[in-house]
């Protein structure tokens, strides 16, 4: 087994990546740096991959020819494609990163990997394809045709893409609809860090919905041990088309409501929030709630980091990588 984490040097590319090698498993990182979030804490991540001896290449996926030529020459026999242009509000801003970071990227990692003819692509969708859907708690079996945000409408071209390569050449697929991961090197545009810095400064932080929002919170660790679980089950082919191809919700299956995730943060913390209360924000959903039924029957997985245990492993890794001195800048 070597496996390909792309997206390595972003949050949970790199705490898979990490987890694979502790694993004894061989492993590769790529990534582009991106700068849509700050590239010294990408750098960051990256030099902890490089101490646990993992590689990390830099590379635009959307180049095709160079992403055949990693994967092929790589000799990959399963790869995690955790690379894409996150956040929902940003995809009104600059539509065309999706295009390229989530469509072109990926359509040429599904081309890479046939031809190289690899054993297991897992790949990264989202709760966010579940879209103006309100039955909860989500499940695999309900309707994704009506995303509300374009990022939404690029992890659900994904999975249809995923589904005809599976199809037409025998491809194992597995599609992972994240729902909102926090954790120890989570991405700066993340609740969990943007409010942390704000409370430690004293700054408002921005309740969106007038604080009736509830996201399934899951703790990093939790979910790499699902994506690991996953990566080591290719699915089988299976009705209606005989594809072996799989989409499964990873999540905490728990909804937690913004104004108790906020409480734990001020305890944990030390300090209040001042909050500004605002409408909710266009390609926004309300809640989220991970149905893991499908999940848990195909690998066993059940995650186990309570909210409080999490965020505090979070805050204790804040303070030593942001130190006080920078969150009261």
């Amino acid at each position: 087994m070597k496996v390909l984490v792309t997206g390595a040097a972003g949050f949970v590319g790199m705490h898979l990546a990490l987890r694979l090698a502790r694993d004894g498993v061989e492993v590769a990182g790529v990534d582009n740096f991106s700068p849509y979030y700050d590239v010294a804490l990408k750098r960051a991540r990256a030099g902890e991959l490089a101490a646990a001896g993992v590689p990390c290449e830099t590379l635009d996926l959307a180049d095709a020819a160079g992403t055949l030529a990693l994967v092929r020459d790589g000799g990959f026999t399963h790869v995690a494609h955790l690379a894409a242009q996150p956040g929902v509000r940003h995809s009104l801003v600059d539509p065309g990163a999706y295009w390229r970071n989530n469509v072109d990227a990926f359509g040429a990692m599904l081309e890479a990997c046939r031809h190289a003819r690899v054993s297991h692509l897992v790949y990264a969708s989202s709760s966010s394809v579940y879209g103006a859907n309100h039955t909860l708690p989500f499940s695999e079996d309900q309707s994704v045709d009506h995303p509300v945000s374009l990022y939404a409408a690029t992890k659900k071209a994904d999975e249809l893409m995923a589904h005809s390569y599976s199809h037409l050449y025998g491809l194992p697929t597995t599609g992972l609809r994240f729902f909102t991961v926090y954790g120890p090197w989570g991405r700066p545009d993340m609740a969990p860090m943007i409010f942390t810095r704000a409370i430690l400064a004293g700054q408002p932080i921005k309740v969106f919905n007038h604080g009736d929002m509830q996201r399934d919170f899951t703790f990093v660790d939790d979910i790499v041990e699902g994506v690991v679980r996953v990566l080591r089950r290719p699915p089988q082919p299976a009705p209606p088309t005989g594809a072996p191809y799989a989409v499964y919700n990873i999540g905490n299956n728990r909804a937690v409501g913004l104004e108790s995730f906020i409480a734990e943060l001020e305890s944990l913390l030390g300090r209040r929030a001042v909050k500004q209360y605002l409408p909710l924000q266009p390609g926004d959903v309300r809640a989220t709630f991970a149905s893991i039924d499908r999940i848990a029957e195909a690998v066993g997985f059940v995650p186990k980091t309570a909210l409080r245990d999490g965020l505090a492993r979070f805050v204790a890794w804040y303070r030593r990588y942001y130190g006080e001195a920078d969150a009261h800048a």
